[in-house]
């Protein structure tokens, strides 16, 4: 019996503009890994298109024969914090507050990203999202 050796699976994670990825950051990220980014692109692009305008990251998984998969996740919490709220976050985080989310937002943002966080308990995601924010500068009313 012989041993074969296991095929080495390695990732890649991508953020790019959701329906719209840039080739030259595709170009830049992929490089290295062989994998063709105008089919990464199309793949993308189109998986994405609902969501155009967030950023939407992407975890690509590959084995060195090109052989790749793709798996979405949702958008980073601060990028979907700055969305409700409408500012980019503080220049000084714990010494100026530059917007107030609400808990309603806050809850919002909490389950779109429950998914990718590591609980199934909305209170808890809740929480995390709280803790973006303060590191921001943005207050949580409630």
């Amino acid at each position: 019996m012989t041993n074969k050796p296991a095929k080495q699976i390695r990732g890649v994670t991508i953020q790019l503009d959701g329906g719209d990825a840039s080739m030259v950051e595709l170009g830049k990220m992929l490089g290295p890994t062989g994998i063709p980014p105008f089919e990464v692109k199309k793949e993308y692009d189109a998986l994405t298109s609902a969501n155009r305008g967030e950023i939407i990251p992407a975890v690509i998984t590959y084995t060195p024969d090109r052989k790749w998969s793709m798996r979405l996740k949702t958008p980073p919490t601060s990028a979907l914090i700055r969305t409700a709220v409408g500012v980019r976050g503080a220049s000084r985080p714990g010494h100026e507050i530059v917007a107030t989310l609400t808990s309603a937002q806050l809850r919002g943002i909490a389950q779109r990203k429950l998914p990718d966080l590591n609980t199934s308990d909305i209170e808890k995601a809740m929480r995390i999202v709280a803790g973006t924010a303060r590191s921001m500068g943005v207050r949580v009313a409630g």
